[in-house]
């Protein structure tokens, strides 16, 4: 009970600027849920497709490969398809990387969408503490200028203490936005780097001559 008591006054003891930094908290906390569910549910459905397509693939049976990509709706089927549907008109292997690399660009805006508002969330939230404190200090020596002399250090250290609460309050919010944008950022490009891992086993196996090592595994 007293901790709840501390954090409702410390909230209150902030000031006005204290609830426009909880807004800035939800929003940043609403992108950062969406974000990490829509992500782990793209690698799951992207897994279990290629999980389906890798042993065809290794074994060369390119037509059945063509039929899982056609009924699947994940975004690697996409890529493959692409890349298929290239290959039955044109053997370069240029053309079929180029069709592949198109449909990753219909892909990856998908996977960073809103992500990037994380860290500007972050810095207005630290931005809005700062202004809170300076509103806070400005208010502060104007209500002790008509103090008593034996006042003004009293009045002056309480206003400063509360004063300094929206920028405490504006780290605390700012500081964790930050951690999760780098999380989702991070967990964004192992996305991407596995799609791209996809696609080069299959350019490889669309042109068994090409020059370029095929790696080991691919984790779409």
């Amino acid at each position: 009970m007293d901790i709840y008591n501390t954090i409702v006054r410390f909230f209150q003891d902030g000031g006005i600027f204290m609830y426009p930094i909880v807004v800035v908290l939800a929003f940043g906390l609403a992108i950062a849920i969406e974000r990490y569910i829509y992500l782990s549910l793209f690698r799951i459905r992207n897994q279990s497709a290629w999980n389906r397509v890798m042993p065809l693939l290794q074994a060369g049976r390119l037509s059945e490969v063509q039929g899982i990509v056609q009924e699947s709706r994940s975004a690697i089927s996409a890529i493959l398809r692409s890349g298929l549907s290239r290959a039955a008109t044109a053997r370069d292997r240029e053309a079929i990387e180029l069709a592949m690399e198109e449909s990753m660009l219909e892909v990856v805006p998908r996977l960073e969408k809103r992500t990037h508002y994380l860290a500007t969330l972050a810095n207005i939230a630290t931005l809005l503490g700062l202004l809170g404190t300076i509103i806070g200090l400005i208010q502060a020596f104007t209500s002790i200028s008509a103090a008593s002399a034996a006042e003004k250090a009293d009045l002056l250290s309480a206003s400063i203490s509360i004063a300094m609460n929206t920028t405490a309050f504006g780290l605390i919010v700012g500081i964790p936005l930050l951690l999760l944008h780098a999380m989702l950022q991070s967990k964004t490009n192992q996305v991407i780097g596995s799609l791209e891992m996809a696609a080069v086993k299959m350019l490889n196996k669309l042109d068994p001559g090409a020059a370029a090592a095929e790696p080991h595994e691919a984790a779409a």
